[in-house]
């Protein structure tokens, strides 16, 4: 007999695309609010950074995709892992022009100095190896979900 999307998952599974869920909602909205703070375009600040680094103050907009797109995919859960991938790049790109010097670095209370965005770039590539899970508008075997 064909295994039917409509049958109950086991409680542990459920269990787990709850989880999938709530880390979903957790890192979208976070996300998209730290983006949502650099509108309007353009970015300004990040423009800056590219032009005296010699890169194209054109990839500046590149942060909307990582900051306001992606976190919307990841938050209804349509093309999450893709959305996951273009996040883990935008983490890694902020950390490589802006935090390059406190990467190894701890803060006076001891903790992790790049520990907010170490929590982005890993939850997010979690999810890119993961999936939305069954909560989600993409589904569990939805495209790139």
């Amino acid at each position: 007999m064909a295994n039917s999307s409509l049958r109950a998952s086991p409680p542990r599974q459920a269990g787990a695309d709850a989880a999938l869920l709530v880390v979903r909602l957790v890192l979208g909205i976070l996300i998209l609010l730290h983006g949502i703070s650099k509108l309007p375009p353009p970015p300004a600040e990040i423009a800056g950074i590219l032009t005296k680094m010699n890169l194209p103050a054109a990839l500046s907009y590149g942060v909307y995709l990582g900051e306001i797109v992606a976190p919307v995919l990841i938050i209804i859960g349509v093309w999450t892992r893709l959305a996951a991938l273009v996040m883990v790049i935008n983490m890694v790109v902020a950390i490589l022009l802006v935090h390059l010097p406190q990467l190894l670095k701890l803060n006076p209370e001891g903790g992790y100095e790049l520990e907010l965005q170490a929590m982005y770039l890993f939850t997010a590539l979690a999810l890119m190896l993961t999936g939305a899970g069954r909560y989600s508008v993409g589904g569990r075997y939805g495209p790139m979900n």
